[in-house]
């Protein structure tokens, strides 16, 4: 059997639409910054790319700043800031906040002064899709383009960051979107490109992909597309809670993206059925993709109130809009498998 990719929340493969345009920007031969031709022209797929992603964003041209991926957009935009966060958040942005913020059984995060705090839109692990308040400073959007409707126009935020390559745009490109007359402190700095506020020339082969891909996401999403996706991932809940009295659902009776089902049955390591769904051809993490290879306890689970047990043993499954529903039945087979195993074992 050919292997099956369960872990779209931790990369989207590349969409077609994305390699075309890289691959025509491969072709451009000036410098962004330069005034001639060649230049200009290279000037100009940025400049498209831009609009393309203002427009899957719900912002303006001008609130778009280019950066080497939503690291290093959070860090521009979180950088010498005293802002507040919950466990929940990505570490790229737990590493530049205080974590004070509370989260409740459902992974909703509590906040009592919004302008000194940062929420993510949604979850990469559990998918919990939050409320934002009106007046937040910061919100991680990364999960959320293409999945769900998201405008930075509507959101209250006053920045947002986004990285191409979870919605089908390449690896190593991402952006943050600010609000007219905010200036956060620039962290590279020389010769003033992105309105000066990311120095660098600009990765234009990268940002084309961006731009295509986003503009990609968006119409799939208003097509309907993500709706089908959330049938074939309630089907799938429902197989695995039908042969599995033991699990336990993350975030179940929230909101979530349509994508993304997390879930653990208590010892039963997370990174023991990441190897036995590996070996038997399925794809998918133990966590966020950038800890799934550390063996810990999910700090996303903990903070929602779950004991260590139960946080060493959650999965994450992330689908998309390729994922049939014979792979998952596929899927579902194999791990109910491993389950039954486990239970004799534990027996």
């Amino acid at each position: 059997m050919s292997r099956v990719y369960l872990d779209w929340n931790a990369t989207a493969p590349l969409r077609p639409e994305a390699r075309a345009a890289m691959l025509s920007a491969m072709e451009a031969v000036g410098n962004p910054s330069s005034v001639h031709a060649e230049g200009r022209g290279a000037k100009a797929i940025v400049e498209r790319a831009r609009a393309q992603i203002a427009a899957a964003v719900g912002a303006s041209n001008s609130d778009i700043v280019f950066t080497s991926g939503a690291t290093e957009a959070a860090a521009l935009a979180l950088a010498g800031r005293d802002l507040a966060s919950a466990a929940v958040e990505h570490d790229c942005v737990g590493a530049w906040t205080h974590g004070d913020l509370s989260v409740d059984q459902y992974g909703a995060v509590e906040v009592s002064d919004p302008a000194q705090s940062t929420v993510q839109v949604a979850n990469s692990e559990t998918g919990v899709v939050a409320v934002l308040p009106e007046g937040l400073a910061v919100t991680d959007a990364v999960q959320a383009i293409g999945k769900v409707p998201f405008a930075f126009s509507w959101s209250g935020a006053d920045m947002a960051f986004v990285s191409a390559h979870k919605f089908g745009g390449p690896k190593g490109v991402g952006a943050l979107v600010l609000k007219q007359g905010l200036d956060p402190k620039a962290l590279l700095k020389g010769g003033g490109q992105e309105m000066g506020w990311r120095a660098g020339t600009e990765n234009i082969i990268g940002i084309a992909g961006m731009g295509a891909a986003a503009e990609a996401a968006l119409r799939d999403l208003e097509a309907g597309v993500m709706d089908a996706v959330a049938e074939r991932r309630d089907a799938l809940e429902v197989r695995l809670k039908a042969g599995c009295p033991d699990l336990i659902l993350m975030g179940e009776g929230a909101k979530r993206l349509p994508n993304t089902s997390c879930f653990a049955v208590p010892g039963w390591k997370g990174e023991t059925q990441v190897m036995q769904m590996d070996l038997a051809g399925f794809a998918i993490s133990a966590g966020s993709a950038c800890s799934s290879g550390k063996v810990k306890a999910s700090k996303v689970i903990r903070a929602m109130g779950h004991d260590e047990l139960t946080a060493s043993s959650v999965v994450r499954v992330s689908i998309g809009t390729d994922t049939t529903m014979d792979e998952l039945d596929s899927f579902a087979t194999a791990w109910l498998r491993q389950y039954e195993k486990f239970r004799a074992r534990a027996a």
